[in-house]
C-alpha cells in the first residue's frame, strides 16, 4: 500500500515489443492523471542455454538489453520524455523481477504479448506470470492496432 507522503510508482515491464512501447505510454498516461511517478524496466538475464562453468561475457547482453530500454523510452515518447519516467535496467528473469518490483507499486503495466516465439497465445508468459502473481493491480495492453485479431464491436 502506498502512504500518502510517497508518490505512487507504476512499474512498466519493456522488451522492445510494440505492446511493451505501448503499456509505456499508457503508463506515462495514467501517471500524470494520479501524480505517480513510472518505473520502467527492462531485465536481462543470460538465456538458460548458455549455463556453463566458466564465466560468460555479460556485457553483450547487458548492452543489447541497454539499447532495447533506450529506444523503447525514446520511442515511447519521440524522444521527449516525461519527467516522471525513469528507466533502469536490471539483471534477471524478467517473471521473478517484474513481480518482486510489483512490491509496493500502485500498479503494474505490461505489454500482452512480448518477444516469445508463440504467436497464438492471447497472453505472453510474462505478462501471465504477471496477472497470477503480482503484488498490486496489472494492466495488459494491447499494441496498437493489432492485425488478425477478431473485433467485438
Amino acid at each position: 500500500m502506498v502512504t500518502q507522503d510517497a508518490q505512487a510508482r507504476i512499474v512498466v515491464g519493456l522488451d522492445g515489443s510494440d505492446a511493451s512501447i505501448e503499456a509505456l505510454r499508457e503508463a506515462a498516461r495514467l501517471a500524470s492523471l494520479l501524480g505517480a511517478r513510472v518505473d520502467a524496466m527492462t531485465c536481462w538475464d543470460f538465456p538458460g542455454f548458455y549455463a556453463a562453468p566458466y564465466a560468460l561475457n555479460a556485457s553483450d547482453f547487458e548492452s543489447t538489453a541497454r539499447q532495447v530500454l533506450d529506444d523503447s523510452v525514446q520511442g515511447a515518447f519521440d524522444g521527449d520524455i516525461p519527467s516522471n519516467v525513469s528507466a533502469r535496467l536490471v539483471q534477471g528473469p524478467a517473471r521473478s523481477t517484474l513481480i518482486d518490483a510489483s512490491k509496493g507499486a500502485a500498479m503494474l503495466v505490461v505489454g500482452r504479448r512480448g518477444r516469445g516465439g508463440f504467436g497464438g497465445l492471447l497472453l505472453g508468459s510474462v505478462s501471465s506470470a504477471c496477472v497470477a502473481h503480482a503484488h498490486c493491480p496489472v494492466l495488459v495492453v494491447h499494441p496498437p492496432k493489432e492485425e488478425g485479431l477478431p473485433t467485438y464491436d
